[in-house]
């Protein structure tokens, strides 16, 4: 049971990698006694012209982010026995990643899944090596875990 109010954020996305880098922030939140805190974020479209087609797509956008948190909170409850915090924003990525760290001043650790493909590690973990992008007033550390870890792996970690 989590003893602080310290928490760890995970973003979500749809790829191996964010469930491994779920999976060891939930073992680490376990281990320390920190909470697992997981963030989606969907674009808002751009159909100015048809206001009926955006309200359409940003309900399907919600819905898809509800579906993959929901995943993830089960995910991360199993290994804490503790229900995750949830955060869903509109928005580029980047930009909602930075406002979130901004606002909250209890999340201490911000966990990124690295992708093991050869087209790069995935786009938060480049524009967090490039030094740009991430963060604007505040900064958190960053433990990048690489996708292709097993739980195995990750549990001799802890």
């Amino acid at each position: 049971m989590p003893n602080s109010n310290r928490k760890f954020l995970v973003v979500a996305d749809d790829t191996i990698e964010c469930r491994t880098a779920l999976y060891f922030a939930a073992r680490r939140a376990q281990a320390t006694g920190a909470h697992v805190t997981i963030l989606a974020s969907h674009e808002p479209g751009d159909f100015n012209h048809w206001i009926g087609v955006a309200e359409t797509a940003k309900r399907e956008a919600e819905a898809a982010s509800e579906a993959l948190l929901e995943s993830m909170a089960e995910d991360a409850e199993a290994v804490t026995g503790e229900r995750p915090e949830l955060l869903l924003r509109e928005g580029e990525r980047r930009e909602v990643l930075a406002r979130v760290l901004e606002e909250d001043p209890l999340i201490s650790l911000l966990i990124l899944g690295a992708s093991p493909s050869s087209e790069g590690p995935g786009p938060l973990v480049s524009a967090l090596a490039r030094g740009k992008g991430l963060f604007n007033g505040r900064t958190v550390p960053v433990t990048v875990v690489p996708g292709d870890m097993d739980k195995s792996e990750i549990d001799a970690l802890i």
